[in-house]
């Protein structure tokens, strides 16, 4: 298990260092970072609104919960409680994250542009501020 305050505090360093990808030039390494930081702040606040203290992480502690162990960006703001918040006060920031899977580690290089990836970035600044 992991607690949840570290899933915050991982997910806020995900963000610099898709920052720091994105100062590099390194745009498609950025946008695959910066996922992992809105799923992880997803899982946190998941862990908020189901009042848990630690989100599963091992093959033993997704047993009987299956269903919480995703990457699915859509299915983690069900979980977080703010889904309504979300689509509604921030549904422009959303529009450019929904989309993003962990299988983007495959895309070709140069699959994203300097500016896909700076407003990418900037709409998960905004949504880990909002998520916690």
């Amino acid at each position: 298990m992991i607690n949840k305050l570290e899933l915050r505090k991982i997910a806020r360093a995900r963000l610099k260092d898709a920052e720091a990808l994105f100062n590099s030039k390194r745009y498609d390494g950025a946008i695959y970072i910066c996922g992992y930081a809105i799923e992880l702040a997803l899982k946190y606040r998941a862990c908020r609104a189901l009042r848990w203290p630690e989100y599963p992480s091992t093959k033993k502690d997704f047993e009987g919960l299956n269903s919480f162990k995703t990457h699915s960006l859509e299915m983690l703001l069900r979980l977080s409680g703010v889904e309504e918040k979300v689509k509604t006060k921030y549904a422009s920031e959303w529009s450019f994250i929904k989309n993003w899977n962990p299988e983007m580690r495959y895309d070709p290089i140069g699959s994203t542009t300097k500016q896909q990836t700076r407003l990418l970035i900037e709409s998960v600044k905004i949504l880990v501020g909002i998520l916690g």
